[in-house]
Formats: structure tokens, sequence, C-alpha cells
């Protein structure tokens, strides 16, 4: 994304243009930028092979999925309805693995008969409930074990999820109890090590950190593990000087884990391929002036947009068209939601705006359409794919007639 002649252009398409055409709020994707953050992401890891998992629950439209697909990726999925759409795309089933603490007995079901990759199992009570249904079947199931390594994975709280107390994984005792059951198991192979320790991590030294429990425990353990997968949690810069994660320094934690280790190394990221690609774009409904700062009150809302609200994130906001005039005042981004937390950032310094004029909230790709609600029964926007100077509707906008 960026300006052409003040105006801002997503490929070779100006917002304007989008806007114009299709109405806002809009989420629009960069095929360019998906294709360049996959190719990315295989080249940091390129002194291995990983099977690379695709976190559905980052973004789920089928489009995007299908495109996704084509650069060989699998999928990591935590419901039926993920893997069904994972299917749908035509993911293989050979490279979807099910993730997730509470699965239900029709999903575990559904799962086998679709002869996806692996389940990770998250409890004891879950891996009884997996034979209990592959001995009804007949069949023998390849699954995991989700450890919890109680690694801090130093971001926010709300998305950490590999620390002793979060709800995900088994801690070690367990894990070497469920080790010594299932290997006299008739109906589960036990296949992985499965862990996540969780998401937008920016400093590689949970990563080594978590390889270093796993080394331990795998040779402890004595169990041959065919996969070792590290889950995702890479993150994104989401503001100009956010810092990056240390591609390189991971790789080389992962390097010296495979001088000791046969297995095969599954990745599940999300933001990593596609929070970059994706841009909301709003329009000013009214200015609301105030004494300490003005409400820039946009037609997007905390039902389209929630990481603001949720984890108090911030997204880049930019004006589609540049000007030099610039605001003496703070302006509040908010949304037309009664709620006090529907706000997305505020800024100093902003470009002086007035109503009806266009913003762009960039970096949305991932946990923005995937968590949009129809709160305050507000129907969803569209989303679009742009590829060059082509753009498609890959959802169209929701009617209200559908909710009412």
């Amino acid at each position: 994304m960026k300006y052409i002649n003040k105006s801002l252009s997503i490929e070779k398409i100006r917002v304007q243009d989008i806007a114009k055409k299709f109405g806002t709020p809009i989420y629009c994707y960069s095929y360019q930028q998906l294709k360049e953050n996959i190719s990315n992401f295989k080249k940091n890891f390129n002194s291995f092979t990983p099977l690379i998992c695709f976190a559905i629950k980052s973004n789920t439209n089928v489009n995007i999925i299908k495109e996704i697909r084509k650069f060989g990726l699998g999928a990591d999925v935590v419901s039926m309805g993920e893997l069904m759409m994972a299917l749908k795309a035509g993911i293989d089933p050979k490279k979807i693995v099910f993730s997730g603490v509470g699965k239900t007995s029709e999903e575990i079901s559904y799962a086998i008969d679709k002869k996806i990759l692996l389940i990770n199992a998250e409890s004891k009570s879950e891996i009884i409930e997996i034979e209990r249904i592959a001995k009804i079947k007949g069949l023998v199931v390849n699954i995991g074990i989700r450890l919890n390594p109680n690694t801090d994975a130093k971001t926010l709280k709300q998305i950490s999820t590999g620390k002793k107390g979060n709800k995900f994984g088994v801690d070690e005792k367990v894990f070497f109890e469920l080790v010594k059951y299932l290997n006299i198991s008739k109906n589960i192979n036990l296949k992985c090590l499965s862990v996540h320790i969780g998401s937008q991590i920016l400093d590689h030294k949970p990563y080594e950190k978590m390889l270093n429990v796993i080394d331990k425990i795998v040779k402890k353990s004595n169990h041959n593990f065919e996969f070792i997968d590290l889950g995702g949690g890479m993150g994104i810069s989401y503001e100009k000087n956010n810092k990056k994660l240390n591609y390189q320094k991971y790789n080389k934690a992962i390097k010296k884990f495979l001088k000791n280790h046969k297995s095969k190394i599954i990745f599940e990221p999300g933001r990593s391929i596609v929070g970059n690609i994706g841009s909301l774009i709003s329009k000013v409904i009214y200015i609301k002036e105030n004494d300490k700062k003005d409400f820039i009150i946009l037609d997007a809302a905390m039902n389209d947009l929630m990481r603001p609200a949720l984890y108090g994130a911030n997204h880049r906001t930019l004006p589609v068209i540049k000007t030099n005039q610039t605001s003496k005042k703070v302006y509040e981004f908010v949304g037309p939601i009664c709620e006090s937390t529907d706000k997305f950032t505020t800024l100093k310094k902003f470009q002086k705006l007035k109503e009806k004029d266009l913003v762009v909230m960039c970096d949305v790709g991932a946990y923005g359409m995937s968590l949009s609600s129809n709160y305050n029964i507000r129907p969803k926007p569209a989303e679009v794919l742009i590829r060059g100077s082509k753009i498609n509707v890959i959802k169209k906008r929701q009617k209200l007639e559908e909710l009412i």
C-alpha cells in the first residue's frame, strides 16, 4: 500500500475508487503481499522442510484459503466448522491438524472420518474419547499430545497460551503418563508432540526456551515422535517502529534441535501469513468537537474490527487522500456502536479531516473479519481481493434482510 500522487493505492487500484464502487466499510486484501509473505516464510526455514499449516482462525474467507492452498500449505483448525472450510478450500486432509481444548465427540468423529493428519489432544479425557470413537470405527487414529511448556511468550496476556495456569495443553507429569498409556493403546498411534505458546510474538528467546523444554521432554519420554508441532505465534509489525521477530535466530534454534531429533517440524502460522495483507476502508460520518479532543466517528465499528476493543490493539490509520493540513487537536477514531470500547485509536498531529473523508486501518488481515460480529444488528462488510489492477469480490456485503 502506497501513495501515488497523494492518493493511497493497494497494488494498482486507488482506495478511493474501491470505496466509490463497493461502499464502506470494506475489507481489502493484497494478493501480492500474500504471495510475498508465504515466500518469505518458506525462505526463513529453508534449511529444513516443515509442514506449514495455515491457522484458519486468523482469516476464514474460503477464497483467501484457496489461494493459500495453491502455495502448498495445509491447515490448522480448531473446530468442525474450520475443518469443513479447509476441506471446502481444497486443502489435502493429510496436511490438516486439529487443535483446541474442547473438541466434541461429533467433531472428533468427523475428523477421523476425513482422515486428517493429526488430532492434537489436550487432556487425558479427550484421548480416552478419541480412543473410544476409534474403537467403534475399528480404526487406528494418529494423534499428538499438546504439551504446556510453561514458557512466557512475552506477549499480551490475552493471547499467551503456554504458561502454567493457561487452559492449553498438559504439564510434564501428565504428558509422560499419557505417553505411557498410549504405548499400549490399540486404537491410537502417538505421532506428535505439539506446543503453541502464544500469539504476536516478537522475541525469539521464548521460542528458544520452548525448544529446550521440548528437547528435554522428548529425550526423557524415549518415544519416537514423527512430528514436532511448534505452533505459530510469529508476530508482525503493527506500527512503523515495531520490533520484528528475528527469524534467523529462531531457525538456528530449530536446526540445533533437529541435530538430536529426526522429527518433521510443523508450523501453524496465521498472522505472519495474512496479517499485513488486509486493510479496512472506512468513511468519516461525523466529526464531534470536544474541548480536549475531536471524535472522528467512522462507519466502521468494533463489530467490524474487534482487536482494539478486545486487546487494546493499535492499527496504523492513514488518510486516503494526502493534504498538507495538520490538525492541532487530538483525534479519537471511534465507531457508532453503543459501547465506550468502540474506539480504534487516538492520534495527535493527524491530517485535518472533514466529514465524508476516507481513512484506512492497516494490517487487519488476521483476526479482523474472522472476529467480526453482527452486534447492534449491523451487517458485516464486503471483502475484496486485489491482484494488480484486478479486483474481485470474495464475500458480498451482508444485507439487513439477512439478519432480520
